[in-house]
């Protein structure tokens, strides 16, 4: 697929940086699957501070939902490297792993969309980065690799999301037609569905 490499594809090289906290996660006796839950709530709290942000008038508010949503990517690679670590992971394991995923990112876009009262932004964006992420495990369940090519993955999204919730803190007003945060929706919402159609055209070329 000759599209631009997303930082998913990347997940890999930072397998080495994640021990000390696959160490810590044995030691505290945490399971694969209570990293990923934990994982989860994070996400659901920087939802949450993301859409009381704005409404409340406090900055401090988008940074910590940055720092969540910073935790939650991190979390994410730590459980699949303790599921390996463990014993290679199973089927049960990996389907919670992806559907508690899919429903941190809703999560996180509605937080942003309902702060800042962008609904229709908020939903196209939400289905953009649902369906890139479907597109992705569809074409491993049709026989394919899974696919992480195009032009955002969920971990470019998290990276963008927390750059974007730093910058509303210090510039919660809006620049231009949108506020930063507005912008970042219109973002997810036209590229999204572009690296579905990406994703779906290499996945069908394949089969």
């Amino acid at each position: 697929m000759r599209v631009r490499v997303t930082l998913d594809r990347l997940r890999p090289m930072v397998s080495g940086a994640v021990t000390p906290s696959v160490r810590l996660a044995r030691r505290l006796g945490l399971t694969p699957n209570g990293v990923s839950a934990l994982a989860f709530a994070l996400a659901v709290l920087g939802g949450v501070l993301f859409a009381l942000a704005p409404r409340r008038g406090v900055a401090a508010l988008y940074v910590g939902g940055s720092v969540c949503v910073a935790l939650n990517g991190w979390l994410d690679i730590v459980d699949g490297e303790l599921a390996r670590a463990l014993d290679g992971g199973s089927p049960a394991g990996d389907l919670l792993d992806h559907v508690l995923d899919r429903y941190a990112d809703i999560v996180i876009v509605a937080g942003l969309a309902a702060g800042v009262e962008r609904y229709a932004l908020g939903f196209g964006a939400v289905t953009g980065v649902f369906m890139t992420s479907y597109l992705g495990t569809q074409a491993q369940a049709v026989g394919l690799d899974r696919v992480y090519g195009g032009l955002v993955g969920r971990a470019d999204r998290l990276a963008l999301v927390i750059a974007v919730g730093l910058a509303a803190a210090v510039v919660p007003g809006p620049v231009g037609l949108l506020t930063p945060v507005g912008w970042l929706l219109a973002f997810f919402a036209v590229v999204g569905h572009l690296t579905a159609l990406q994703r779906f055209y290499y996945a069908y070329r394949a089969l």
